[in-house]
């Protein structure tokens, strides 16, 4: 799986116009987070095939700015829905010195995140 970044103007159908180039190349969104400020909506999409999406999003002319191999961890039972819990293994992987870039929920309880050391950050989690 990829992370990839990809910026669109901040109005009304951007969001369809990406969904619906994915949907027609019959890529599946596995996550998502999206953030808009200052006429910009920056978006990360996590997908299986990051060469398919790439070319399907270029192909409607949406331009893919990043890529990243993020951690994807599947969270327990006794981590979903609990206060405390990301701040939890986040602080494990501050302690490591990994800094985390991304972070959001996927689809199937999965944790993603976008650091500076998977490596470490695995670690850290006791992954």
């Amino acid at each position: 799986m990829k992370d990839l970044t990809v910026s669109l103007e901040d109005r009304p159908g951007t969001l369809a116009d990406l969904g619906e180039a994915l949907g027609k190349a019959g890529i599946n969104i596995e996550g998502m987070c999206a953030v808009a400020g200052e006429g910009r909506s920056i978006i990360h999409l996590l997908v299986t095939d990051a060469n398919a999406a790439r070319a399907a999003l270029e192909g409607a002319g949406i331009k893919v700015e990043g890529e990243a191999e993020p951690l994807i961890s599947e969270l327990a039972s006794d981590q979903v829905d609990r206060p405390g819990a990301i701040g939890q293994m986040a602080r494990a992987m501050a302690d490591a010195g990994v800094n985390i870039q991304v972070v959001y929920l996927a689809t199937k309880n999965r944790a993603v995140a976008v650091t500076s050391d998977n490596a470490k950050a695995r670690q850290a989690l006791g992954m």
